[in-house]
């Protein structure tokens, strides 16, 4: 497929994906007269580059772990990918444990404001 087709299927500009392509986080070929042409399998790689992304990975650390998103990595390559994937995993555990934690003390406030409003309102009409 070419870059407007992947751009559509993944809802990523085509900018994003000649950044992808430049950082090796994708692959393309290329046609005689230079266009790009991407694998079927390149839609959903693109899908997990932009989950990374959302989850606050760099662009680094996702051509770090590639090895292990392609079919057969050297072991040597597996290893040093899962150690970065093992350190990301932490990182989003804690992240996620912060953001749980905010959401619960939002839950909170919102409960408290409510309950505050419904009294208000409660004695403005008893007035």
């Amino acid at each position: 497929m070419r870059i407007g087709e992947l751009s559509e299927r993944t809802r990523v500009s085509r900018r994003s994906l000649r950044y992808y392509e430049d950082q090796g986080l994708v692959v393309s070929t290329r046609s005689p007269s230079g266009q790009r042409h991407y694998a079927e399998d390149q839609v959903e790689r693109v899908r997990l580059i932009q989950s990374f992304f959302a989850a606050g990975l760099s662009s680094r650390t996702i051509v770090e772990m590639l090895p292990c998103m392609t079919t057969r990595p050297t072991m040597r390559a597996a290893q040093d990918s899962m150690a970065v994937m093992c350190s990301e995993r932490e990182r989003l555990s804690t992240m996620l444990d912060a953001i749980l934690a905010a959401r619960a003390a939002l839950d909170r406030l919102i409960d408290e404001n409510s309950t505050y409003q419904a009294r208000l309102a409660g004695e403005s009409s008893a007035r």
